[in-house]
């Protein structure tokens, strides 16, 4: 049994190095080699800056996209780790038939990669160009309405380089300053989970050991298949468009009285993209909600039209029925959020707490441990 156990716990060791990147073995190539941890320059690449400011330029497009219009942003960590690989292992691969040296890919540089993509398309989301930075010019301060109480004259701010870098710069540089002291208190010193993070460095793992160029080939197969299929739909749609109420887009999928309440399928593959990352649960309550609201509450508050709001004022209007529609939907939406921060930071003061008595037992078990074998050593 001896050696049974010893077999296994060297098998488990192994498991353990290939997990953190010391299981791969220089004749692996170069994609593989890794006896080290390579210092920050090597893992700040010109290849890597590259790959990041392409993957997310088009990843930016595509959540402005799906902000602008169903205001829901999936998670896309994962998709961009796979990305960033496939993009710097064909470059590697190519320079080496090349016969022209290049560095060796590690998953430091795949994990740089992708979270400069994620970050960029971060910025995209939270410095709210799909909410209220591009709302400030103008145009959106004429469509509110000139005379409209609260609509201060002169009170917009029209879209520019120079000050909207420095306010995403103020934006981003705050979000450091807060999560650094987090990330220190929460996942290092009590070692709370992480989702998403984990599933991504699982990932990159998976796709720098042995077997990952195969996992990653299908992988990337898959990845084309769907987004060629995704791609020539949507070219195939853009012949048969003629305006906003025109086209596959504006297909009356229920009916022409439906149709005028927006019941229809817009054939749009990227809304059923982001459904299918979404679980069930939330997609069935913004299904609900649609129903509710466009099937069920606009209809009924337009036909008060005159006694609730004027109705000599387009429905676009705040004063209008878009009123009613923003508002209602934000205290839904806040009064939820509310609850969910508020539980949420009574769940992590508790995990905290208890985190801190477990490191004091221990501390107090090791003294009583000590001072017993003071005793027993003297006596």
């Amino acid at each position: 049994m001896a050696p049974h156990s010893r077999d296994g716990r060297r098998v488990r060791f192994e498991e353990i190095r290939e997990l953190d990147g010391h299981g791969d073995e220089p004749e692996l190539g170069a994609g593989h080699a890794r006896g080290r941890v390579p210092p920050w320059r090597e893992q700040l690449t010109a290849r890597g800056m590259v790959a990041s400011l392409a993957v997310g330029a088009m990843y930016s497009v595509i959540v402005m996209k799906l902000n602008l219009t169903t205001g829901l942003v999936p998670t896309l960590n994962v998709s961009a780790a796979l990305i960033a690989f496939v993009l710097l292992r064909a470059w590697t691969k190519a320079l080496a038939r090349l016969g022209v040296a290049a560095r060796p890919f590690t998953r430091q540089e795949n994990t740089v990669v992708q979270t400069c993509a994620v970050a960029c398309y971060g910025i995209a989301v939270g410095g709210g160009f799909g909410s209220y930075l591009l709302a400030l010019d103008k145009n959106t301060y004429e469509m509110a309405g000139e005379e409209t109480e609260g609509n201060v004259p002169g009170s917009y701010k029209e879209p520019g380089i120079a000050w909207m870098t420095g306010f995403l710069l103020a934006v981003s540089f705050v979000g450091i300053i807060a999560l650094v002291p987090l990330r220190k208190i929460m996942i290092i010193d009590y070692k709370l989970t992480y989702p998403s993070g984990t599933a991504t460095a699982v990932l990159i793992n998976g796709f720098h050991t042995p077997h990952g160029d195969a996992m990653a080939k299908q992988q990337v197969n898959g990845f084309t298949k769907y987004f060629g299929i995704s791609f020539f739909w949507s070219f195939f749609q853009w012949f048969y468009s003629g305006g906003d109420s025109c086209g596959f887009s504006q297909f009356p999928t229920f009916g022409l009285t439906a149709w005028k309440h927006t019941f229809f399928f817009d054939f749009s593959l990227t809304y059923v993209g982001a459904g299918m990352i979404c679980s069930h649960l939330v997609n069935l309550s913004l299904l609900f909600g649609a129903i509710l609201s466009w099937g069920v509450m606009w209809p009924l508050i337009s036909d008060l039209e005159g006694d609730w709001y004027p109705a000599n004022i387009p429905e676009s209007s705040m004063s209008s029925l878009q009123g009613y529609k923003a508002f209602i939907c934000i205290a839904l939406i806040l009064g939820d959020g509310l609850y969910n921060f508020v539980k949420i930071i009574v769940f992590t003061i508790k995990n905290l707490i208890e985190k801190s008595n477990l490191k004091n037992t221990k501390k107090m078990k090791t003294f009583q441990c000590l001072m017993t074998f003071i005793v027993m050593k003297f006596l």
